[in-house]
């Protein structure tokens, strides 16, 4: 039996990353899974590539009237949404706190933390109405144990873990579930913002150096934790803040 056999899964940022080893491992464990991206050629090679499980609807996270398209998308094409997983994520490079310009710190705040109020907005009532539900955000342990030089993208991620919580205990009663996971830096398309050098095997060291079990995480360990969090082996499971992390945030 698959795990997510007969479910229904957003996954934004779904394109690349974390987000497409997520796409992959849920439609291969059994779900149908809208995909949404910024990325179009990227979404839609995905999406017919997974074949008829999968469908890819441009979506812009920081954008409200967006996000409730995509939800009526996913509603349309497949059902109201068992999962929805809030990855779709950015940050500014690894500098100085204040050389960072605004409109950085706007866009960022907007993408990794408004994009979660638009899409509570949109998919919410519809759990509610089931009186059931999973959203996961990806969070990161730039919220629980920053490095320097990411100040505020460390703050973006600090609000995505706490409000994970928050939205754990208010919408407990309605027999939603939300948690956050938590990796550390990983093998993706945002490594060297975040290195603030350029992506070599000795700028890597230096960072593995401080992960306990020596790698960066992979969108493939994120996947294993949102399959988990997602499924029914994980009924009562909420308001968790879960390091994916090789023991960096010990």
């Amino acid at each position: 039996m698959k795990q997510l056999e007969g479910k229904v899964a957003i996954v934004t940022g779904g394109a690349a990353g974390f987000g497409e080893g997520i796409v992959r491992l849920f439609v291969e464990q059994g779900a149908r899974v809208v995909l949404a991206d910024l990325d179009v050629a990227k979404g839609e090679a995905l999406a017919r590539q997974l074949g008829a499980a999968t469908r890819f609807v441009r979506c812009d996270v920081a954008v409200g009237s967006d996000v409730a398209t995509l939800v009526t998308s996913c509603v349309e094409a497949f059902g109201v949404p068992d999962i929805v997983i809030n990855n779709a994520g950015t940050t500014h490079a690894n500098q100085p706190m204040l050389n960072v310009d605004e409109a950085t710190f706007d866009r960022m705040f907007a993408v990794n933390v408004k994009s979660i109020y638009h899409m509570a907005q949109a998919v919410v009532p519809l759990m509610r109405r089931r009186r059931k539900g999973v959203i996961i955000n990806i969070g990161s342990t730039a919220g629980i144990r920053p490095r320097p030089g990411l100040t505020w993208y460390n703050a973006s991620k600090g609000a995505v873990n706490l409000l994970s919580k928050s939205m754990a205990v208010e919408l407990g009663p309605d027999g939603i579930r939300v948690n956050a996971i938590c990796p550390v830096i990983g093998e993706t398309g945002l490594l060297e913002k975040f290195m603030g050098v350029p992506d070599t095997p000795e700028n890597r060291t230096r960072f593995i150096a401080t992960i306990p079990l020596g790698r960066l995480s992979r969108a493939s360990d994120v996947a294993a934790a949102a399959l988990y969090l997602a499924s029914e082996a994980a009924e009562f499971i909420s308001g968790v803040e879960l390091p994916v992390d090789g023991a960096r945030t010990v």
